[in-house]
């Protein structure tokens, strides 16, 4: 017996840590939302490109586009122009977008458009670069005295290669400085200084790369913002190149990298790119579909949104029968409340999706109370169970018939869903209440019969809630800890709560 225990206090830990660490693998790794009204980000981003092109002569336009390899997925990508073929070509991490026409004439306009929103699921490829640079910026004179001055305090009061960037950018910031001030040039612009900090950086053979970037702010006009990189052997550290600041902001979507400018043109002039960010919101499920489709992550290939879109309506009434069995459960052994049996209830619960709550009461109690007057009648023919059962399932068939076309009649569409009631499960419930009323009486045999509507009532309403069929059909492996929490209910031996009630004299004595 003490084994036995043990088995089961085993077995009851293993299904909830399972189902608990399934389901929190979901909600925190794969980011999958908790509830269905949740919505997340869809950005769209127009870049717009201006210039005139020269009479007489192939206009060849190239321009960055965003790589999309980091924590941004693209839901659609498009490049609008008139008359101009399109290529893409990858250079290392970056992708450049080519539009070019044999001819053209006048003032020109291009636009590329892109949908993107953040990356749901799937391991990010492991971060590779450079974590020793080999070639210095040739330098020489005083600027080479004055790097050397420079390089002296940044090299002592830095310990790795996050300490030395940080501290490079704020010597360079230092505009008291003379040596900073004779680097500069007279210069202070955030690529002047990045210049300078990629010349500080290279007589110490520390990697550098210069970022650009687009904040993911709708409605304001603005132009790619320069960052500065290192890799550390781990990952890549990023530092604004003015404030020193470490660590790209969640709201940056990383354009190009790399010295050249955003875009080049050939047979043309006056070229100017301006950016327009708009946000709207999707519905969290859909949106990671979509991801799911658009990249090579296997977000919901395993889950039931996999399903075919009928077979996933089916699901989601099915995976709520155990919640109506729960129901049933807690009601029976720790209630004490009296039912046709434990699944009976969860059967006429489901039943009530289709005729409604109040019209399936009136129904049940109706067809129960004509079926069970039909069956106290065969009774005095002294008629054996199958017939009788026969009778009765024949009986019913005529009665839901009836009440359809007096439904139709009528107006009341409702009733034509009677159709769907579960005739057998009447019948059976009919049978077993009249034979309940001949052991036990009529008293104790209406007692169950408003038990079971009640117990199957409060299952229905709970099965309909839409926050709960969302949650189950979404992270299914919470149905392990209700297996969990049933088995412990099996070793359940003390009093109910009519029992308290039903014994209250006993506890006077």
């Amino acid at each position: 017996m003490r084994s036995l225990t043990l088995h089961l206090k085993v077995l009851i830990t293993v299904l909830v840590t399972l189902g608990a660490l399934i389901t929190a693998y979901q909600i925190f790794i794969l980011g999958i939302p908790v509830t269905e009204d949740e919505t997340d980000d869809l950005w769209n981003i127009d870049a717009k490109v201006e210039f005139v092109a020269t009479p007489h002569e192939p206009v060849k336009v190239q321009m960055f586009v965003p790589p999309l390899n980091q924590n941004y997925v693209s839901l659609n990508e498009s490049f609008i122009s008139n008359n101009y073929g399109v290529s893409i070509n990858r250079t290392g991490d970056n992708r450049k977008v080519t539009w070019s026409a044999r001819r053209a004439k006048g003032n020109q306009t291009i636009y590329y458009r892109l949908v993107l929103t953040k990356r749901y699921s799937g391991e990010q490829p492991k971060p590779k670069g450079p974590i020793f640079r080999d070639e210095q910026i040739p330098v020489d004179g005083p600027e080479k005295i004055a790097a050397e001055a420079l390089m002296a305090p940044i090299r002592q009061h830095s310990a790795d290669v996050e300490t030395f960037v940080g501290e490079t950018i704020k010597r360079v910031n230092n505009l008291n400085d003379d040596n900073v001030k004779l680097l500069l040039g007279g210069d202070q612009s955030v690529a002047n200084k990045a210049r300078v900090v990629d010349l500080l950086l290279s007589i110490a053979h520390v990697p550098m790369e210069r970022v650009h970037t687009l904040r993911l702010v709708a409605d304001q006009p603005q132009n790619p913002e320069l960052w500065l990189r290192s890799f550390n052997g781990d990952k890549w550290l990023y530092f604004n190149p003015e404030s020193g600041e470490q660590g790209l902001p969640a709201d940056r979507l990383m354009w190009w990298t790399g010295d050249e400018p955003l875009v080049t043109l050939d047979g043309g002039k006056k070229i100017q790119v301006s950016f327009t960010l708009n946000n709207s919101e999707m519905n969290a499920i859909r949106l990671a579909k979509l991801t799911d489709e658009n990249t090579d992550v296997d977000f919901l290939e395993y889950s039931l949104y996999g399903l075919p879109l009928q077979t996933q309506q089916t699901y989601q009434i099915m995976i709520m029968i155990p919640i109506g069995v729960l129901v049933i459960l807690i009601l029976r052994n720790l209630i004490g409340l009296q039912t046709l049996g434990t699944f009976t209830p969860v059967l006429i619960a489901l039943a009530f999706r289709e005729t409604q709550l109040g019209f399936g009461i009136v129904l049940f109690t109706l067809i129960t109370a004509l079926g069970l007057s039909l069956r106290s009648y065969l009774e005095h023919l002294k008629l054996q169970m199958l017939p009788r059962l026969s009778v009765v399932l024949t009986f019913v068939v005529v009665l839901i018939a009836v009440i359809s076309l007096l439904s139709h009649k009528l107006g009341l569409e409702r009733g034509l869903s009677v159709a769907l009631f579960p005739m057998v499960i009447l019948t059976m419930t009919i049978e077993r209440l009249s034979i309940t009323w001949e052991e036990r009486g009529g008293g104790h045999a209406m007692k169950v019969a408003i038990g079971t509507l009640f117990a199957a009532t409060l299952a229905h309403l709970l099965m309909m809630v839409p926050q709960l069929v969302y949650f189950v059909f979404t992270f299914p492996a919470i149905l392990l800890v209700m297996v969990g929490f049933m088995l412990a209910m099996g070793r359940y031996r003390g009093y109910r709560l009519t029992e308290l009630f039903r014994f209250k004299a006993f506890l006077k004595d």
